[in-house]
């Protein structure tokens, strides 16, 4: 059903994801609020910056949701903090992920940058998750700059310590993720640095991706599936590709897909043009465009700063 969480202003979802299943996001950050400003991200650019953390987003307001939600559907695989920004900006992301585990039996997942771990409250916050994924795409100060862009306050060499520390005590289910970007942190001399420092937060699972979706600056280009394949063994555990994601092919999600689709067959559109006409969170919206994107259905041409997408047999 199109616009079904458009009754939720924190909530959207669930969405089929390529390491979730059915996942709930929970976004408690404005728009591109965030300690970086990676150059691939689907969002786009990050127009707030900041390591200052504090409620974005009324707490209270969130759980109210998130438990009408449980009462009204409740069905998910994992309930999960991602959306806008960087979750563990919110000076209160740990007591939802704490209400996720006291009131229901749904793991409770959070999606971070990992750039503020050296800050205690978020490591205490964060201990409440079921699974915390970690994003490492770079392996020094340089390459942190060019891929990440962070806050000019981070230091990627404290950032990387903070995690260890984190990782040493956490007792949950750690993820990382890493994404490669031709040309940029593609090598595999590269690779293998990241893959060594990887490999200290002893991660359960490790997950490389890259730009399927038009990313922030137009100069990222995607690896091909057999150049992510060839890297998975520099990794240990050994990396899994998660780039190109097939769809369960739910009723729910083909009944979306296939009403972007139509709109798109008859004029072209900004993601922000599709997340108005269907009331959907900009997260589900991608989700969708990801996939017609793999599929060829539709293409996607960048034109005075913005990204427009349109059916292929549109000429």
């Amino acid at each position: 059903m199109i616009g079904h969480t458009q009754e939720y202003k924190y909530l959207f979802g669930p969405v089929p994801s390529r390491r979730l299943g059915r996942s709930l996001g929970v976004d408690l950050i404005p728009y591109k609020t965030c300690s970086q400003d990676c150059v691939f991200c689907q969002l786009g650019r990050t127009p707030i910056k900041t390591i200052t953390r504090k409620e974005y987003v009324p707490i209270r307001d969130v759980l109210d949701e998130i438990e009408a939600w449980l009462k009204k559907d409740g069905k998910a695989d994992h309930i999960t903090l991602s959306g806008s920004g960087e979750p563990t900006l919110h000076s209160n992301f740990g007591e939802v992920l704490r209400f996720v585990r006291e009131n229901s039996a749904i793991k409770a997942v959070l999606l971070t940058n990992g750039s503020l771990f050296q800050m205690e409250d978020v490591c205490k916050a964060a201990h409440h998750a079921d699974i915390v994924k970690i994003s490492l795409s770079a392996w020094d100060q340089a390459s942190f700059g060019w891929v990440n862009r962070p806050h000019p306050d981070l230091d990627f060499k404290q950032v990387i310590e903070a995690q260890k520390s984190f990782c040493d005590a956490f007792k949950g289910e750690l993820w990382i993720e890493v994404f490669i970007i031709a040309g940029m942190n593609s090598i595999s001399a590269d690779v293998a640095k990241i893959a060594a420092l990887a490999e200290q937060l002893k991660p359960d699972r490790i997950h490389l991706n890259t730009a399927v979706r038009p990313p922030a600056e137009d100069f990222v280009a995607p690896v091909s599936p057999e150049r992510l394949a060839s890297l998975c063994n520099l990794f240990h555990p050994h990396a899994e590709v998660i780039a190109h994601y097939k769809n369960r092919g739910d009723f729910e999600f083909r009944a979306n897909k296939e009403a972007i689709y139509a709109m798109l067959k008859r004029r072209p559109c900004t993601a922000e043009d599709i997340v108005g006409a269907f009331g959907m969170h900009f997260n589900e919206v991608s989700k969708y465009l990801g996939n017609l994107l793999e599929q060829g259905q539709i293409r996607a041409e960048r034109t005075s700063g913005s990204v427009y997408y349109k059916g292929t047999e549109i000429s």
